[in-house]
């Protein structure tokens, strides 16, 4: 389905029946990543998913978004779709920074929150953060005297062999710069609603111990670290994933 938000053209799946629960897909990605978590939950909730602007089959936004714009767009789709009343959101990875911007400021609302493999803490891992950032700049240097074409096509092998998501969306480039500046952790402090927390052992991207120090921020919140698992928790470990989730919501 698509409706038009914010003159944004947005795709959207509505399915199952029973309470209403958001999903917000993380960076690069689409609602579709939470198809096979979907088919599980669909004969207890209503599911909500959508594409996030610039992302799947929804328009890009006309200039740079942080995660306010994000969580303003959220709320504005809930009310175009009058589905305000939510009992969760579910958020991976960026949407999952998304929410807790939305939720903590007030933006929008639910009753009970999901973080799977949540992104948003930026002022840890600085000496990684560090390490990209000079080799990304070495990649820049050493690609300068090549054609512009063959060093775009470098430079973007370089970052994504040294883990920046920066080509992961190429007409989005600004936008993620602003986004991976903005920590949600006093966000998180503020939100005294139900959370559970869920984070894969492997995961480079959004590490374990970011799931430790949201649940100290957030009063009452469950952490699950599931062992073996990577940063797409809910499709590599779905069966786990959407039984913990479902106990949780019911």
């Amino acid at each position: 389905m698509q409706v038009v938000v914010n003159a944004l053209m947005t795709s959207y799946d509505k399915v199952g029946s029973g309470p209403a629960v958001l999903l917000l897909h993380g960076w690069g990605d689409s609602r579709k990543t939470f198809d096979t978590l979907i088919n599980r939950l669909s004969d207890s909730f209503t599911l909500i998913s959508l594409d996030l602007p610039g992302f799947g089959g929804s328009q890009s936004p006309n200039e740079p978004w942080g995660l306010d714009e994000y969580a303003k767009f959220v709320a504005e789709f809930l009310q175009k779709v009058e589905c305000q009343n939510l009992m969760a959101v579910v958020g991976h990875s960026n949407g999952g920074a998304i929410a807790l911007r939305g939720l903590g400021s007030g933006v929008f609302g639910a009753d009970k929150l999901v973080l799977l493999a949540s992104a948003g803490i930026r002022d840890h891992y600085r000496g990684r953060k560090k390490g990209l950032r000079l080799a990304a700049k070495t990649a820049k240097l050493m690609t300068k005297p090549l054609p512009k074409q063959v060093q775009a096509r470098l430079r973007k092998k370089a970052y994504k062999a040294i883990g920046s998501d920066l080509f992961v969306a190429e007409h989005l480039q600004e936008t993620f710069k602003r986004i991976i500046t903005d920590d949600v952790q006093a966000d998180a402090a503020k939100i005294h609603s139900p959370c559970l927390l869920i984070y894969g052992s492997e995961d480079s991207a959004t590490p374990p111990g970011y799931g430790e120090i949201y649940r100290k921020l957030i009063d009452g919140s469950r952490l699950h670290i599931i062992a073996g698992a990577s940063h797409f928790i809910h499709q590599s470990h779905t069966e786990q994933v959407s039984k913990l989730v479902e106990d949780f919501l019911k």
